[in-house]
């Protein structure tokens, strides 16, 4: 796996869910599938009208989930901005000829009221719950940041071995301290809860 393989995925699942933060701090969710997809960039078009398109310009952050049908969980998170105007029309072809369905949404030259955005610095979650153990790992492309989820096993551990039977996936290995596989880990906090000398922390606090 990796992070063009990921991108594909996305573009099979085709309607996309994408998050944004609106100007009172509420998160707002949107459907979208006017998408293009590059091995190294995502476009996407909305109209300038919409609260969406606000949140955009506002923040220019914006989190994407997918769903796959064998049960892979894929979250981009990233940095959007407009494309420049002299490559709006351009990309806005694109999209609308890939998906035919925009110009019964926009028929004529009401097209124009879109604005195409564009992300190209991202992280890339990937999760599979269809497999045993489940399997995770994150990808970056551009100046995306990965930011550390889920747990770690300190020196504080005195190898009691109670976290590594209660682990669901099994992803917890015996050692001094006894360590955690972390693309395994369901960042349940199982583990966490049980640990007798809280010798198990967060990653990120």
């Amino acid at each position: 796996m990796d992070a063009q393989t990921c991108l594909k995925k996305l573009g099979y699942v085709g309607v996309l869910s994408f998050a944004t933060v609106d100007s009172n701090g509420n998160p707002q969710v949107r459907n979208i599938s006017a998408i293009h997809y590059e091995p190294d960039a995502i476009y996407f078009f909305t109209a300038r009208g919409k609260d969406f398109c606000k949140e955009l310009l506002d923040t220019e952050k914006v989190q994407i989930l997918g769903y796959t049908m064998y049960k892979e969980m894929i979250r981009l998170t990233g940095t959007v901005k407009p494309t420049p105007e002299d490559e709006q029309e351009k990309w806005r072809d694109v999209i609308f000829n890939e998906q035919p369905y925009l110009s019964n949404v926009y028929p004529g030259d009401t097209r124009n009221i879109g604005i195409i955005f564009c992300i190209r610095d991202m992280s890339i979650e990937y999760f599979n719950l269809g497999v045993n153990p489940i399997f995770r790992e994150s990808y970056v492309i551009g100046n995306g940041m990965i930011q550390p989820k889920g747990y770690m096993i300190s020196d504080e551990c005195i190898g009691c071995g109670t976290c590594q039977t209660v682990c669901p996936q099994q992803a917890i290995e015996k050692g001094s301290p006894y360590s955690i596989r972390q693309n395994n880990c369901l960042h349940c906090g199982n583990c966490f809860e049980h640990c007798p000398v809280s010798a198990i922390k967060h990653r990120v606090k």
